[in-house]
């Protein structure tokens, strides 16, 4: 499948106290792990969206300003939809330690005609950050924003949505202080965890409907 890469940079990164797609990991920057996940995974185009544009792209990134900066994550995902050469988009944070290809394919596996955004889930928790998005649902999403709305969770209930439940929970993942950067690299130091078995993949959540671990329903369809 062709798509596209995306990660958004935009953030402030108060918690972390610098900007986290520059906090390195293992000697890497966040934001060169997760687009070498995206790579590794067959991406086309890797975009970044927002943050430093200078110093992303010397990491390889075709950087892009964010369309609405401040504004929050929902912003990024329109800017990147916007920008993205391809239909299916795989938008990702930049602040993603144990970023992985697989978990990407994963959920390009589960795209599909009938859906906007393949999710990953966290404990059932939707990730929006962590998505397969369809370009062509900006649309809708354009709408909500020029409305207000700025929750990506929000925006989730306009839309035809497909969670799953990934095989390696643990590389959803982020850090967002010094703190927890800290634990992730005791995990790797550590060698990590074993894969865990996918507790149920493919669960789609239809408009206005919560993810739910191990669920399979539709209950409804953007209009």
């Amino acid at each position: 499948m062709t798509f596209s890469g995306a990660v958004l940079a935009g953030g402030q990164s108060r918690r972390m106290g610098r900007d986290k797609a520059f906090v390195t990991h293992g000697g890497r920057p966040l934001a060169g792990i997760v687009r070498a996940a995206l790579l590794e995974a067959g991406a086309a185009e890797v975009l970044s969206v927002g943050g430093d544009l200078w110093r992303l792209s010397r990491l390889g990134f075709a950087a892009i300003p964010d369309d609405a900066p401040g504004e929050g994550p929902l912003g990024g995902v329109l800017t990147a939809l916007r920008a993205a050469a391809a239909e299916q988009v795989a938008v990702l944070s930049c602040d993603l330690p144990h970023a992985s290809a697989a978990t990407i394919r994963e959920l390009l596996c589960q795209t599909a005609d009938d859906t906007d955004v393949v999710v990953a889930l966290l404990a059932g928790r939707p990730l929006p950050t962590h998505a397969v998005w369809r370009r062509e649902s900006q649309e809708v999403l354009q709408d909500l924003f020029a409305g207000g709305e700025r929750r990506l969770a929000a925006a989730l209930g306009a839309l035809r949505v497909r969670g799953v439940e990934v095989s390696r929970p643990d590389t959803l993942l982020d850090v967002d202080t010094p703190e927890g950067l800290a634990a992730a690299r005791a995990v790797s130091g550590a060698g990590g965890g074993a894969p865990e078995e996918s507790a149920g993949v493919g669960a789609s959540v239809g408009r206005g409907a919560r993810a739910g671990r191990g669920a399979d329903r539709t209950t409804g369809a953007r209009r």
